[in-house]
């Protein structure tokens, strides 16, 4: 048969081999809509999840707002962005409390983007100029363009790594890292911040050291602050913390906590109306918020070149701080997550609102932790949020004109209270192990000096740096007690003659990281033992070999003559932790095995791996007239005594 029919045929064999099952089970792991929903307790979960929802959709809309001007777009397109990506998820993810939507990293790396390309022209929010889509202007339609090319680009990437199965390697996203990651994010938020709560005109400052420029900016002109919005600053941030505060305290005694977030924004809202406060004292506020939802529109092509780093550093943060949450409400109520899907899930909560004028989302704390709270069961709670956002979009938005942006960035700073309280983290740590405080500091301090991104890169680097090291350095044998296998013999002579040998256990993968230490170890081992034989050869004025005396270049006073078989030392490795190797390892323990050979050392391995024993033999001349390789310790001492009662037996016969 020609070999192109063969292929082809083989390709029909594999595809007829699959089974309706496999079809299944397949769409099953992808879409896990389809397991939860035939799934859902109607009479148990709605109430709950209804509850929740409400809960939830008013935090959503809220932080969509905050997190749009963050972002630097339109805060409508914050209302976009909580009420899309949560659908999506919600088909795709695993994580039964993640709620998805805008998140302030997030908002923060694409606004870099925005502000490069699209910079600011005294343009606010407040502008009602018809000539773009949404009733907005061509200004803050540019905006939001280059927003959702971040979003789609960084989208892409994840589905890119979901296709690369990268979810694997989330190992090296260490706690330490993620959360110092997170809260010098949150850090640079806050700053982002600042000239919102003191009412200040201040341009856009980005870019290395740019956290230190704005403090020196807004200390150079202090005297602009602006004293309505620093008092109604401080009283939003006062009563926000203060009634979340309560609400946490007294959550078991009330089911419905109260949405402080809503009634602040209401009451802001109303006063700054009917006090005319952006005229009469100049406070900024929203301004016009277009009612609906826009028609699908493809990202700019043309700028996704120019995006590459936001995108990157939104993929990365976004998904670091979307998996934690995830794993860490798997872990609370006992489901598991499957950190690969996750990348598909939130990869396409990017991509498609992206086409919808969204900005790139994630999942909060702070959402999180109110579907906690508010006993939330499955993701029908985010479903039902998105539902009454879509109301919000289409009744109430415009009614939302007058909120003043200061409070805004007040709900902002108290939402980010979780993150930034990771710096008591930091007495856990220290008592723990002081590298892991030392790489959470030093990556602290570049998330701040530099982004999110370059500080989640340096603690990765910094993580894997630290292993190596540690690695190379760890302990790699352990010398095993012989009286765990004396009691097995009761004579006297089996007794001693078990003191020739040497029981080493193997207790770290040996790759090429450690094999110099392993056989380093392994060296001090010997050289201990040879010591001691030595000192027994002088009293005995070399009446008898000892093995390992040539092995440590020690010399006898006398002719060196070769041990008979029963006294000949044994040297037997307990592979039995040894779960890892590679070449460099391998290589190692033939080397070490023919040295011992050439010096007259018996070594036995035991508990070896199928894998080992046929790349010992592939590697190697282990011809040895007795066994090398046993199932366990036990097995090669008996056949150590054995082979010893057989030599003495013999040599009495010759005498």
């Amino acid at each position: 048969m020609p070999r192109g029919k063969r292929s082809r045929s083989t390709g029909w064999r594999k595809v007829r081999a699959l089974r309706l099952e496999d079809v299944r089970h397949w769409w099953m792991r992808r879409l896990p809509v389809l397991e939860w929903v035939p799934a859902y307790d109607w009479k148990e979960n709605l109430v709950p999840d209804a509850v929740s929802g409400m809960m939830l959709a008013i935090q959503q809309v809220t932080q969509g707002l905050a997190f749009a001007v963050l972002s630097s777009v339109h805060p409508v397109f914050g209302l976009y962005g909580s009420f899309f990506p949560a659908i999506i998820y919600a088909i795709f993810g695993m994580g039964r409390h993640v709620a998805t939507g805008t998140f302030a990293l997030t908002s923060l790396i694409s606004a870099n983007a925005v502000e490069r390309l699209v910079p600011s022209a005294g343009t606010n929010f407040t502008a009602n100029n018809n000539s773009g889509v949404l009733g907005l202007s061509e200004f803050e339609m540019q905006r939001i363009g280059v927003a959702a090319a971040v979003s789609f680009l960084g989208g892409i990437i994840q589905v890119a790594m979901f296709m690369l199965q990268l979810g694997s390697a989330t190992f090296l996203l260490t706690e330490p890292v993620i959360s110092a990651m997170t809260t010098g994010a949150a850090t640079h938020v806050v700053t982002s911040q600042v000239k919102y709560l003191l009412g200040m005109k201040m341009p856009y400052i980005s870019g290395p050291l740019g956290f230190f420029h704005i403090y020196a900016y807004i200390f150079e002109n202090i005297r602009s602050v602006q004293l309505e919005a620093l008092l109604l600053s401080l009283l939003s941030i006062v009563v926000l913390v203060l009634v979340k505060e309560l609400n946490e305290k007294f959550q078991r005694n009330i089911k419905i906590v109260l949405p402080i977030d809503l009634v602040l924004i209401i009451a802001t809202s109303a006063a700054c109306y009917y006090a005319d406060m952006e005229y009469v004292y100049g406070l900024e506020v929203v301004g016009h918020i277009p009612e609906g939802l826009p028609p699908p529109k493809l990202p700019p092509m043309n700028v996704l070149s120019e995006v590459v780093t936001e995108a990157f550093g939104v993929a990365l943060v976004g998904y670091v701080a979307s998996l934690a949450l995830a794993q860490g409400s798997a872990k609370k109520f006992k489901y598991t997550v499957d950190d690969n899907q996750e990348f598909l899930a939130h990869g396409l909560s990017n991509v498609i609102p992206s086409f919808f004028f969204c900005i790139p989302s994630a999942a909060a704390m702070g959402r999180t932790a109110l579907l906690y709270s508010t006993g939330a069961r499955t993701q029908v709670a985010c479903l039902i949020s998105s539902a009454l956002i879509l109301v919000v979009i289409y009744t109430i938005g415009p009614m939302l004109y007058w909120l003043p942006m200061c409070v805004l960035a007040s709900i902002i700073i108290v939402g980010l209270k979780g993150m930034l309280m990771q710096f008591r983290d930091l007495k856990k740590y220290w008592n723990v192990d002081k590298i892991d405080w030392s790489i959470w500091v030093s990556t602290y301090v570049f998330t701040i000096c530099f982004a999110a991104n370059v500080g989640l890169l340096y603690g990765v680097v910094c993580t894997i740096v630290t292993v190596i090291f540690r690695f190379s350095r760890a302990r790699t044998l352990n010398l095993k007690n012989m009286k765990e296998v004396e009691y097995k013999y009761k004579t006297e002579d089996n007794c001693q003659s078990l003191k020739q040998v040497k029981i080493v256990s193997v207790n770290n993968p040996l790759v090429f990281l450690n094999a110099r230490k392993f056989h380093a170890d392994l060296t001090k081992i010997i050289q201990k033992d040879s010591t001691s034989s030595q000192a027994c050869e002088d009293v005995n004025k070399c009446e008898q070999n000892t093995l390992l005396c040539s092995f440590s270049n020690g010399s006898c006073h006398g002719e060196s003559l070769q041990p008979s078989q029963s006294e000949r030392r044994v040297l037997i490795l307990d592979c039995s932790g040894l779960s890892l190797f590679d070449y460099t390892g391998a290589s190692m323990l033939l080397q070490i095995y023919m040295d011992c050979k050439n010096r007259h050392i018996d070594v036995l391995l035991a508990h070896c791996k199928a894998s080992l024993i046929k790349a010992m033999q592939y590697g190697g001349n282990l011809e040895s007239e007795y066994p090398v390789f046993f199932e366990s310790v036990s097995s090669a001492i008996d056949a150590i005594q054995i082979h010893r009662n057989y030599s003495k037996f013999s040599e009495q016969s010759e005498v």
